[in-house]
């Protein structure tokens, strides 16, 4: 690990001068998982803010820690971004839960998935991409909940 003391090269602790720029980077992240996160948390789902927040920075740490040595090797993103994108669907299913034949949490499990692909966007520095992602994520959680619920009242076989 420390190397570098007994061979007298000198450490690499990356480029001072990224700092400020992973830091927007990260606080970006972090506030765009925000709303979802908000959104759960105020209605009492297995998923709040911290795992939104957290699966955002995360994947976002991720990506920038990676990105120098991946550039010009498309394989290896590819794989990082696929091994991202398998963990975040692995903690996605602990907010599925199912009671004889009703199933719930999927929403939640799919948009802890939509904020992983928003921490990715905001490391490629897509913030555009983040922000939408943010903002689809929100409206989805928080105001299609009444076309689902009226959608069910009119299905007969749900009496």
């Amino acid at each position: 690990m420390f190397s570098f003391l007994l061979t007298g090269q000198s450490a690499s602790f990356g480029n001072w001068a990224d700092i400020p720029s992973h830091l927007i980077h990260l606080t970006a992240a972090f506030v765009l998982a925000l709303p979802a996160g908000w959104d759960r948390e105020r209605h009492e789902r297995s998923a709040g803010i911290r795992t939104f927040s957290l699966v955002a920075v995360g994947t976002c740490g991720y990506i920038i820690a990676v990105q120098g040595n991946l550039a010009g090797n498309p394989d290896a993103q590819s794989r990082l971004m696929q091994g991202l994108m398998t963990g975040i669907g692995f903690i996605g299913t602990g907010a599925i839960l199912k009671d004889g034949a009703s199933v719930t949490g999927t929403a939640t499990a799919a948009s802890i998935w939509v904020t992983g692909a928003m921490g990715a966007a905001v490391a490629y520095s897509q913030y555009d991409i983040g922000i939408v992602l943010s903002i689809l994520n929100f409206v989805l959680l928080r105001w299609l909940v009444p076309l689902k619920s009226s959608n069910h009242s009119n299905d007969p076989s749900s009496s």
